[in-house]
């Protein structure tokens, strides 16, 4: 491909700033188009956004032309058929995370993918934002020594639909929309980045219970896991607690040192070994997704390769899978 022109499947919230934008700014790349159920609501994000077309039904898109591309930004229940859907029209697709529901899912996916030799990735974009490639790089420095195990920690404040006389329960914590709860949509993101730097996770095993009643999704997870290298791991997500508890934190300890770090609200690292306790501070870029679709188009024009793909995005929901089976 010489210019990829995009299209946008689902031009919801997470397109307005962190992925939208980016699809015009990186080279040799623009947003062609968009997708929303809602007709009134696509018109006004293309309007806002630039972008010359839009459309209410997303078979229009898939099969318009001018598009050459697919992002797929839906909800995940959504992610397998319109996947499949755009392979076969012959266009690489570039999925929102979680892939999908469930690894099943994501397997035939990958599946199409092969069958049809279209391209398909997956927007795990801390594989290449600064501030996670700078955790990886201290990591393989030696800095901290050998890796011996890593802990995560997340306690998130509940949205405040979801809690209160008038609860309004979003699709996130809706099993049967996205998969699971908010472990699903932000351990996601945590386990692909782990397996980046650590390599490939050999076994995981959890508990996931609904503590609190608020919906029906799952609201705290416990696990333990073990990856191939002999790193082992552990981490407890908990989505029921009080404002003045919310923590974000992961810390990967060596023979020799510690490096803490944010998945997601922070911009610090701290590494503390024996030369003392080093902080860096690296904010994020204004579109977190630019890095990686810039990755992406140049790996569709031949010139590199994106570091998350089917067979990387698919390992996150098989880990997933294996914690929350009861």
């Amino acid at each position: 491909m010489d210019q990829i022109k995009w299209g946008i499947l689902g031009c919801g919230n997470v397109t307005e700033v962190k992925s939208g934008p980016a699809f015009s700014k990186v080279a040799n790349s623009s947003l062609a188009a968009v997708m929303r159920r809602d007709a009134e609501k696509a018109a006004d994000y293309a309007q806002r956004h630039h972008v010359p077309k839009w459309y209410a039904d997303a078979d229009a898109l898939i099969n318009d032309p001018e598009v050459n591309a697919i992002y797929i930004a839906t909800p995940p229940d959504a992610h397998e058929e319109l996947a499949i859907k755009a392979i076969r029209a012959g266009k690489p697709v570039y999925i929102e995370k979680p892939m999908a529901r469930n690894a099943a899912e994501c397997e035939r996916i990958i599946e199409a993918g092969k069958k049809a030799g279209v391209p398909v990735f997956v927007a795990y974009y801390r594989r290449a934002l600064d501030y996670f490639l700078k955790v990886k790089e201290l990591v393989d420095s030696g800095i901290i020594g050998d890796v011996r195990y890593v802990s995560i920690c997340l306690q998130w404040q509940p949205y405040e639909e979801e809690v209160g006389e008038n609860a309004r329960p979003r699709w996130r914590v809706t099993p049967e929309i996205s998969g699971g709860g908010h472990f699903h949509d932000l351990a996601s993101h945590q386990f692909d980045f782990l397996e980046f730097v650590f390599g490939p996770v050999k076994t995981a095993q959890g508990i996931s219970r609904n503590q609190a009643g608020l919906y029906e999704a799952d609201d705290i997870v416990m696990a333990s896991f073990e990856f191939e290298s002999g790193v082992l791991g552990n981490g407890s997500w908990c989505f029921t607690i009080d404002k003045a508890q919310r923590q974000d934190e992961a810390r990967i300890t060596g023979s020799k040192g510690k490096i803490t770090f944010s998945f997601f609200e922070k911009f610090d690292i701290i590494v503390e070994n024996e030369a003392g306790t080093n902080v860096m501070h690296i904010p994020y870029p204004e579109h977190v997704q630019q890095p990686l679709i810039d990755l992406i188009v140049k790996e569709l024009r031949g010139e590199g390769k994106s570091p998350s793909n089917g067979d990387t995005g698919i390992r996150a929901s098989r880990i997933m899978d294996e914690i929350c089976t009861k």
